[in-house]
């Protein structure tokens, strides 16, 4: 195979007789036939969207198994991802193949179908072994093959518990083991570091006094000054109080610092008169001990005043020890006060300070993209399949009134006499006309670079898509409900999306519930002593559908859209003994003769007011009885809901604009059934 001139990066797709974690082994030359064949390049194995494919990849088959030389794509998610592998933050790869041949657990021959980019896996071998973009090269992390059926599917969640499994170091770990002696020191606090200083600066006198001693005798030392330093009335932390307070590590470097002083006393006696006592000679061209500890890395740091030098420390420890014995913490106390250090103390009731940084970092516990807190969608998606699609976005319906048959019904026939003519039929009709409906939003682009915890663009789209299906739904119900305020927004033109609430009495039956009028009709059988509230309301409810339902003329089983407040009053209703009308929704359902009983949360409080005989009535809405293949919504090509995005140069902004252009009604008369409560008479 001809190697691509240009990819961005290239790592070992399988390894060939490696055992991968559960058990498989894929053998010399099962995927020999992949050999120069370009694949796409996508994440995580996922293949139900297009904005999974990243780029692709070139596959070169070798001895030791498949390379793959992989290319990104020009997509968001792909420069994304490019940026994820050129920080090494990813250094894992994984193949999908079909068509295998297995001998047990050996893989012999398959065909790769995609190499995917994974953050674990299974075969030991496949990783990313030369990101041409940055590092990577010494990356140890695993990947894993993937297969499908009549392909196998293997990853590290099919571990056998009783295998083996190689030890990783923890990111902390690898972390610490990166720390240098600088870092160390640095987050040390005051007294350690002053601590530091001083058994340095004695072991550098004790190199230029004992130079034929044991290099420990420093040891001694600072055992016998602690001693001494152990008065009455010490209110702070001795010598050796200090050090048994060091973790591992920072006892460590500081036997490897001390170490170093007491080497160059005894190579360099003189060293240990000198002001800056861990220096080294600069002729030798070496780098200073205490200084690289701690001074910072310019100048203009090494004046703060919140930073102890060398210096400082020393003076520190000797202001301890001239104070016949007194604590170390008197003592830096003292030292800050004379030489206007604003060194950092640790708060009155506690020994540490700042101690809320120590805590560890809050659990995300539902992802990193914040959840959406939402009304029930459920229904949304309910009136989005069922209702009936045309692809005309200007429509019509007409009809001929022939429900009044007096003036047309047949006569009989008298000999001789002239016969009369039928009455006219009366035409009914409507028409409607498109609308359009757009959702408009904007994300800064830096916070889009930003945010790199979850797609912030992914994540807004899906915002406006759940937003536009909504008002959508919305207005094919009940209407949009806005008045044109600005605040509130254009609403969507009610004659161009006919809502069913409110729709003309020739296509939506409007019926009353009349809870007064079966309280009086079951009382006069004595229900009252045997049923509560519930039950006269469930009832009130159930005979207005049905007896409404006499003059329903849609197709089929209609479905009915309820508040949930109803279907809860309706299961809730009981006798006077307690025990329940309805065991559960589908003996409701049953009793209401309908096909579904679906809960909208969104006709919760909606009302409206109707002149009846000259009053103004409010009138409170409670369900809606419909099939929606009744409700006809006609766009043309194009005129679908479709997502735009642009890019506003002036404001650094991406712009994501999504739209429709559609109409809507009910196309058959009598095909709605609109159950309303009087609030106000």
């Amino acid at each position: 195979m001809k190697r691509p001139k240009i990819y961005d990066f290239s790592g070992w797709a399988t390894k060939n007789d490696l055992r991968c974690s559960d058990g498989r082994t894929i053998r010399h030359g099962a995927f020999k036939d992949d050999d120069g064949r370009k694949v796409p390049l996508v994440w995580m194995h996922q293949h139900n969207a297009p904005e999974n494919v990243l780029g692709h990849a070139i596959l070169e088959n070798r001895d030791e198994g498949v390379y793959a030389y992989c290319t990104f794509n020009e997509s968001y998610a792909g420069q994304q991802s490019k940026q994820l592998v050129s920080h090494g933050d990813i250094e894992s790869l994984s193949i999908w193949a079909n068509n295998l041949t297995q001998n047990g657990g050996d893989v012999l021959h398959g065909s790769i179908k995609e190499v995917s980019l994974v953050l674990a896996g299974a075969n030991p071998g496949a990783m990313i072994d030369y990101p041409v973009m940055a590092h990577g090269e010494e990356s140890t992390t695993e990947a894993y093959i993937c297969v499908d059926e009549p392909v196998l599917m293997h990853s590290d969640d099919d571990k056998e518990e009783d295998e083996p499994e190689e030890k990783k170091e923890s990111p902390e770990e690898e972390a610490k083991d990166e720390r240098t002696v600088k870092d160390v020191v640095d987050a040390m606090s005051d007294e350690k570091k002053a601590v530091v200083a001083y058994l340095c600066g004695m072991a550098l006198e004790d190199g230029a006094k004992h130079a034929d001693d044991d290099s420990d005798e420093w040891l001694s030392h600072a055992d016998e000054d602690e001693k001494e330093s152990d008065g009455e009335g010490d209110d702070g932390p001795s010598v050796q109080d200090v050090l048994d307070s060091m973790t591992e590590e920072e006892r460590k470097v500081t036997e490897f610092l001390v170490g170093q002083a007491l080497e160059e006393g005894k190579k360099n006696p003189e060293a240990a008169t000198k002001e800056d006592v861990a220096e080294h000679s600069d002729d030798e061209g070496e780098e200073t001990i205490m200084s690289n500890v701690f001074d910072r890395t310019d100048m203009e740091s090494r004046k703060q005043d919140s930073v102890l030098s060398h210096a400082d420390g020393v003076e520190i420890i000797n202001l301890a020890k001239s104070n016949g014995g007194g604590s170390l913490k008197a003592a830096i106390a003292t030292y800050a006060q004379n030489h206007g250090k604003t060194l950092a103390h640790a708060q009155d009731d506690q020994n540490i300070a700042n101690i809320d940084t120590l805590f560890p970092e809050y659990d995300l516990r539902n992802g990193p993209a914040p959840e959406m807190l939402t009304t029930d969608q459920s229904w949304i998606g309910h009136v989005m399949r069922k209702t009936a699609k045309s692809p005309k976005s200007r429509l019509r319906v007409r009809f001929a009134d022939a429900r009044d048959l007096t003036g047309r019904r047949a006569q009989g026939y008298t000999k001789g006499t002239q016969k009369q003519f039928m009455g006219n039929l009366d035409l009914l009709g409507r028409t409607v006309d498109p609308t359009t409906v757009y959702n408009l939003d904007k994300m800064n682009r830096d916070d889009v670079l930003d945010i790199t915890d979850f797609n912030l663009v992914d994540y807004m789209y899906k915002s406006q898509r759940m937003n536009l299906e909504e008002e959508l739904a919305r207005a094919i119900m009940i209407g949009d409900g806005r008045n044109g305020n600005e605040d509130d927004g254009q609403p969507i033109d009610k004659t161009k999306i006919i809502p069913i609430w409110g729709d003309d009495a020739l296509f939506a039956i409007h019926t009353v519930l009349d809870v007064e009028g079966m309280r009086t009709t079951m009382n006069g059988t004595n229900s009252s002593a045997n049923f509560g509230d519930n039950y006269v309301y469930s009832e009130a409810v159930i005979q207005s559908l049905l007896y409404a339902r006499e003059n329903y003329k849609g197709s089929g089983a209609p479905d009915f859209y309820c508040t949930p407040h109803l279907v809860n009053v309706m299961l809730l209703a009981r006798d006077l003994n307690g025990r329940r009308i309805y065991d559960n929704v589908n003996e409701l359902r049953a009793a209401m003769n309908v096909n579904e009983l679906v809960t909208v949360e969104q006709f919760a409080g909606k009302t409206r007011e109707v002149t009846v005989n000259g009053s103004v009535q409010t009138r409170r809405l409670l369900g809606i009885l419909v099939n929606l293949k009744d409700y006809v919504v006609g766009s043309v090509k194009g005129g679908e809901i479709t997502h735009f995005t642009d890019f506003d140069i002036r404001f650094n902004q991406n712009l994501s604009l999504l739209e429709t252009r559609l109409c809507g009604m009910l196309e058959r008369p009598y095909s709605a059934i609109v159950l309303e409560e009087i609030v106000t008479p």
